[in-house]
């Protein structure tokens, strides 16, 4: 009988058959609003200046320096520049021109005095002919005024290769009227879910499935489906197909091709074990599957294969084994596809005893105290798909470990 692959060995072995994928190179090109989330292929440099233009940064009067240094001082306001004002200003000397925030400064000012530092009398109409402002207080060159290109220059990198838009990058390349960006291309992941035991509540309720019945006896509903789905988006890539199908030979194989030729990566739940009525193991097996133990608890069963130069990465059928698999052995390959950082593997401290069975690596659910600490939520049974719902970490126990004390070290995997 074969030994039990390990974790580390297993990871091994979809890191080779998933590592052609991993190098990417496919890119996109999506519009400013389509393109939150996505990954930068390439460096974005600016074709203008930023600020485009000279302008002011407060609500105020665009002066000369000179004439405001000896304070108080009475100025002729000799007209408005609003926000939007298109047509260029020649600011009189020994005049004042009332000035909006982000309005073009015009030619000749040199500094802006704020509203707040200045008294204005207006004309005998009650408007700016005429009007006298008194300024009281002076102003060295350049103060309030934005330079054009003082925050990026003309051929100056907006955003890096490799960065992953958020609304900060999305405002910067609006702001310098950058239309559409070159992005990674995510990788599709097409989805099956196995089982003849399946039936869908997704347009139903809690307890009818997609037909209007009622789930029947020995029936469930497909959790895995819906969660292979999230996982899969939440780590950067597109499902591009999602099915569930019975355990009927001719009915999976024609899903399976279906998602192979739709598919960079095609992920299944279900049939692999070594019981009857396997349907995922009697297909995947003519393709050269691999279907091995690995030396993990839940997760035991997994099998990996090509199909038609697609590689397909079968995990077990119970809703936390399934989970769990992905977490292990695929969320992070699937992460560095789409240039996004690992997901977090880190030291805690437990907050009680904690029992494990030896020969398996347990990933045991778990939470975070508000202490920092951690503890097991309920027990390890790979069915407790309600208690997965509670835990926000899986506690990683090594094989050879059957009690750990509360305050020990150890390894969880963040959910």
């Amino acid at each position: 009988m074969t030994p039990p692959r390990t974790v580390e060995e297993h990871a091994e072995t979809i890191a080779r058959l998933v590592e052609p994928l991993l190098a990417g190179g496919t890119t996109e090109r999506l519009p400013l609003a389509e393109a939150a989330g996505r990954v930068t292929a390439a460096a974005v440099r600016s074709d203008v200046d930023l600020p485009l233009f000279r302008n002011s940064q407060m609500d105020g009067y665009a002066v000369r320096s000179s004439d405001i240094r000896n304070v108080p001082v009475a100025l002729e306001v000799s007209g408005d520049i609003p926000a939007g004002h298109t047509v260029p200003v020649i600011l009189t000397p020994g005049t004042a021109l009332r000035i909006m925030t982000g309005a073009p400064v015009p030619s000749g000012a040199d500094t802006i005095v704020p509203v707040e530092d200045t008294d204005l009398v207006l004309g005998r109409d009650d408007d700016l002919r005429g009007a006298v402002v008194t300024i009281g207080r002076s102003r060295r060159p350049g103060e309030f005024v934005r330079e054009r290109g003082s925050d990026l220059r003309r051929g100056d990198v907006l955003v890096e290769a490799g960065v992953r838009l958020a609304a900060r990058h999305l405002a910067a390349l609006a702001a310098a009227g950058v239309e559409a960006v070159e992005v990674r291309q995510l990788l599709r992941v097409g989805i099956l879910t196995t089982g003849a035991e399946l039936v869908s509540a997704e347009k139903g309720s809690a307890e009818r499935g997609t037909d209007g019945t009622p789930a029947g006896f020995g029936q469930v509903f497909d959790a895995n489906g819906i969660a292979l789905a999230a996982l899969v988006e939440e780590s950067g890539a597109v499902v591009s197909v999602r099915t569930a199908t019975s355990d009927d030979h001719d009915e999976f194989e024609r899903a399976l091709m279906d998602a192979v030729g739709a598919s960079d990566l095609v992920v299944t739940s279900g049939g692999i074990s070594k019981g009857a009525y396997e349907v995922v193991r009697e297909v995947l097996q003519p393709h050269g599957a691999e279907v091995v133990t690995v030396a993990m608890q839940p997760g035991g069963p997994q099998a990996t294969a090509v199909v038609a130069g697609v590689p397909v990465l079968s995990f077990p059928g119970n809703p936390v084994s399934t989970q769990v698999s992905f977490t292990v052995f695929l969320r992070d390959l699937l992460r560095a596809s789409a240039g996004l950082a690992a997901a977090g593997v880190e030291t805690a401290q437990l907050a009680a005893e904690l029992r494990s069975v030896v020969g398996k690596r347990q990933f045991l659910r778990g939470r975070r105290l508000p202490d920092g600490t951690v503890e097991q939520v309920a027990g390890p049974s790979s069915h407790l798909v309600a208690a997965m719902a509670r835990a926000d970490v899986l506690i990683d126990v090594p094989a050879e470990t059957e009690t750990l004390a509360a305050g020990d070290d150890v390894t969880v995997w963040t959910l």
